[in-house]
């Protein structure tokens, strides 16, 4: 078994760790250890807090021009299954939140050739006069590059108007796995993992501040996980504007790389918790707020996980389209007496907070 003694003792004296420490970590076998590692740090980092938040998912649109290789959920303008939401029906889904006591609207969906930069930007001005309460967790980074291709402003610009219009923050999503090489063949089209970064950055520097995420167990390898998760680290010594990160496990379903049988199963138990293990000892300090995203994972997964560096297991959902197009077995929704349930029968005192990480209820 490989010796991780120089490691153990880098994080019990708070040294950061580096590349080959990562890499090191990811190969090794000796999940136990690497759990029992995170835990601790989580421990000293952020106690036993375990935190959730009562939001809802809105996806807007599942036609998209980005065509990823791994996604299940994206469909050709008129392709049976293809769909776009009115402002109307997305507003009867911002009331069923709200009178359901969501703080939060996550609203993500596609990059749809058709749809005018005043669409996004109406959506929030309506959400927001309606409901100045609900926190607008609106857009990826990749959505925000398509809107300033699409209207002709600058990236800052689309991210002030956003802002204005109620934006609160920008979900982590597409960032998938930076690497260059692994991007090219599982999302050519998608934007490059550095303008990926430089969004991110914008956003932070204009007080917007987002979550961080990586897509893993398709064709990514060790060194790109690692570096993927030092990229993250970097920029947030940087501008210290992501809020947590989320590992994001690929559920191979429909998807091109299943069909074509280059990923025919998704990643085991084994390396879901490994990957997040890893991503607690390699980001805290600098981003301290991990997931166990239970919508991928499954709930049980996700409880286990808070064993293994994981601290958030992010919330209601309500309903979520795009995790499911590609199998993805977890309900669309976790009611928070579930949620609640799950953190208190692994040890640990449920929390739930806003959007920005504010405590409102200890339970």
């Amino acid at each position: 078994m490989e010796d991780l003694s120089t490691i153990i003792n880098k994080v019990q004296s708070s040294e950061e760790l580096d590349f080959d420490d990562g890499l090191l970590l990811m190969k090794s076998r000796n999940l136990s250890l690497i759990g029992a590692l995170a835990d601790n740090v989580r421990k000293k980092t952020v106690g036993d807090h375990v935190m959730f938040v009562t939001n809802c998912h809105i996806n807007y649109s599942n036609v998209c021009n980005s065509k990823c290789k791994f996604c299940a959920y994206f469909r050709e303008e008129g392709q049976d299954g293809a769909f776009t939401l009115s402002i109307d029906e997305i507003m009867e889904k911002a009331e069923k939140a709200s009178n359901n006591g969501a703080t939060e609207l996550h609203i993500v969906g596609s990059l749809n050739p058709k749809l005018p930069f005043e669409y996004y930007e109406e959506i929030l001005i309506k959400i927001h006069e309606k409901y100045p309460a609900l926190s607008l967790k609106a857009y990826t980074a990749v959505e925000i590059s398509h809107l300033s291709q699409i209207c002709g402003m600058s990236v800052r610009e689309v991210l002030l108007r956003l802002k204005k219009a109620g934006l609160t923050g920008l979900p982590g999503g597409g960032g998938e796995i930076f690497n260059e090489r692994t991007r090219k063949q599982v999302c050519p089209d998608k934007i490059s993992g550095e303008r990926w970064l430089n969004i991110m950055e914008i956003a932070h520097g204009l007080g917007i501040k987002s979550n961080a995420t990586m897509l893993y167990g398709h064709i990514e390898t060790h060194e790109d996980i690692v570096d993927h998760i030092l990229r993250i680290r970097e920029l947030q010594k940087k501008t210290h504007g992501f809020q947590a990160f989320i590992p994001l496990r690929f559920h191979p379903d429909n998807t091109y790389l299943q069909k074509n049988g280059i990923v025919t199963e998704g990643p085991t138990g084994f390396e879901d918790l490994k990957t997040i293990a890893v991503a607690r000892l390699l980001l805290n300090g600098y981003v301290n707020n991990i997931k166990s995203y239970w919508v991928m994972l499954g709930g049980k997964m996700s409880q286990i996980a808070l064993a293994y560096g994981a601290n958030d297991i992010d919330g209601t959902v309500m309903e979520e389209r795009i995790t499911h197009a590609a199998g993805g077995a977890a309900p669309e929704y976790m009611p928070k007496d579930r949620l609640i349930y799950l953190i208190r029968n692994a040890g640990r005192i449920p929390v739930e907070r806003t959007s920005n990480y504010e405590i409102i209820r200890e339970y």
